[in-house]
């Protein structure tokens, strides 16, 4: 007979901080993917495609520096919290 199995248990806050830390890595990976998509468009090289992939292009930097900056925040918080100490911004109430 084998012994018995403890179930692993993970603090929630642990593994919400490891897997935006996940994210965080991938990103540029994600991000490097997608900027390649436009290459793989069929048509013609006319201005109409040029301008819509620059579109794409710029609008998916916007949205990958957004989510950069969204994870970022939220593991600063998570290590604020954890050192116990508070950013001068939150100790003044936000104003």
């Amino acid at each position: 007979m084998s012994p018995e199995r403890t179930p692993l248990f993970l603090a929630r806050r642990t593994y919400r901080r490891r897997r935006l830390a996940d994210a965080a890595r991938i990103l540029p990976l994600i991000g490097g993917v997608l900027f390649c998509l436009p290459l793989l468009w069929k048509g013609s090289p006319t201005s109409d495609s040029t301008v819509q992939s620059l579109i794409y292009v710029f609008g998916l930097w916007v949205v990958l520096i957004l989510a950069s900056a969204i994870i970022s925040r939220h593991l600063r918080l998570d290590d604020n919290e954890r050192d116990g100490t508070r950013s001068e911004h939150e100790e003044t109430g936000g104003t």
